[in-house]
C-alpha cells in the first residue's frame, strides 16, 4: 500500500519540551509527581511511570517530593496550594499556553472581561480560568447566549483549536450586544500548519489515519477537520488499534499524528501499513 506521511506531524517543541524535562527531573529526584497527565499520549505516559513518574490530580494527596506541571499548564490556586504544602516545582508548561494565561490576566487588569473559546473540560483551559476572576469559556452556541450584555469583552482563544473554529465563534459573538471587543490571537501557529498539511493530504489519499491520544484535543481536532474531506478517516492511538478491514479496496493511505504523539509510533504504522496488501484480508 502506498503511504504519504503529512509535514509536521508528530511531538511538538511544547510536548518535546515537557518530555525532555520530565525524563531530566526523573534522573536526578526521587518522588516525583506530575499533576495530572504529562502529555495525552497513553505510550509516553507509560514510559515515564516506568521511569518513576506518579500521577496525581489531588495536590492534598501528594505527600512530599516535586511536582512536574504539565505542558497545559496550572492554575494560580494550584501553585499556591503546591508551595503550600512544601513541594517543589518544576515548570513544563507550553510557553504559549503561559503566553495565553499572561493575556487572560493583562486583559482582567485591563477592564475586559474575559471570554476563551475553547473546550471547558481541557486541562489547558481550566489552567487559564485560574489566571484570572471570572472567565467566561465559549464551546457552543449555548455558551454565547450567556454572555453579559453591554461589557467590554476581551477574546482569547485555546491554542489546539482551529482557526475556522475561531473565526465562527468570533462572528456569533460579534452579533452580541457588547459595549467594545478585543480580540487577541491564541492560536498556536504549529498546530494551524499542521491542520492546513492533515487536510490537504486527506484530500488527495483515499483512506486517512490521526494517530495520537484519544483524549488529545489537537488530535481529535485533526480527526474533526480530515473527516470533514474524507469519510474514510480514523482516529488511532497506534497500530494495534488498526482494523485492517478498513484497508481493503484502498490504495493510498495519508497519515498524520498529534502533537503528543512519539515518533516511533508513527513509524511502526507507517511501516505495517506500507506493506499491508490491500487485495486480501490479513490481520494486524
Amino acid at each position: 500500500m502506498k503511504v504519504i506521511v503529512a509535514d509536521g506531524c508528530g511531538f511538538c517543541p511544547g510536548v518535546r519540551n515537557a518530555i525532555k524535562i520530565a525524563s531530566e527531573t526523573l534522573a536526578k529526584k526521587k518522588n516525583v509527581y506530575s499533576l495530572g497527565e504529562i502529555i495525552h499520549n497513553k505510550d509516553v505516559v507509560k514510559q515515564l511511570a516506568d521511569s518513576g513518574l506518579k500521577i496525581s490530580e489531588n495536590i492534598k494527596k501528594i505527600p512530599s517530593g516535586t511536582v512536574i506541571i504539565r505542558s497545559h499548564g496550572a492554575g494560580e490556586q494550584q501553585l499556591k496550594q503546591i508551595r503550600k504544602q512544601g513541594l517543589k516545582i518544576v515548570d513544563a508548561t507550553c510557553i504559549l499556553v503561559k503566553r495565553v494565561q499572561k493575556i487572560a490576566k493583562m486583559l482582567h487588569k485591563q477592564g475586559y472581561k474575559v471570554v476563551i473559546i475553547g473546550d471547558n473540560g481541557h486541562p489547558e483551559v481550566q489552567a487559564v480560568l485560574g489566571s484570572a476572576p471570572d472567565i467566561d469559556v465559549i464551546g457552543n452556541d449555548k455558551d454565547i447566549a450567556n454572555l453579559p450584555r453591554n461589557k467590554k469583552l476581551g477574546i482569547i482563544c485555546q491554542t489546539t483549536q482551529s482557526p475556522e473554529h475561531f473565526a465562527t465563534m468570533l462572528e456569533k459573538i460579534a452579533k452580541t450586544p457588547f459595549s467594545e471587543l478585543k480580540v487577541i490571537n491564541t492560536l498556536c501557529k504549529e498546530a494551524i500548519k499542521r491542520q492546513t498539511c492533515a487536510v490537504e493530504l486527506c484530500q488527495k489519499v483515499d483512506v486517512m489515519f490521526i494517530l495520537g491520544g484519544l483524549h488529545s484535543a489537537n488530535t481529535k481536532k485533526l480527526a474533526e477537520l480530515c473527516k470533514k474531506y474524507n469519510k474514510k478517516t480514523f482516529h488511532l492511538q497506534n497500530f494495534k488499534e488498526l482494523d485492517t478491514s478498513t484497508l481493503l479496496g484502498n490504495s493510498t493511505a495519508g497519515v498524520t499524528a498529534g502533537a503528543s504523539t512519539p515518533q516511533w509510533v508513527i513509524d511502526e504504522f507507517v511501516e505495517n501499513l506500507a506493506r499491508f496488501d490491500t487485495g486480501k484480508k490479513r490481520n494486524s
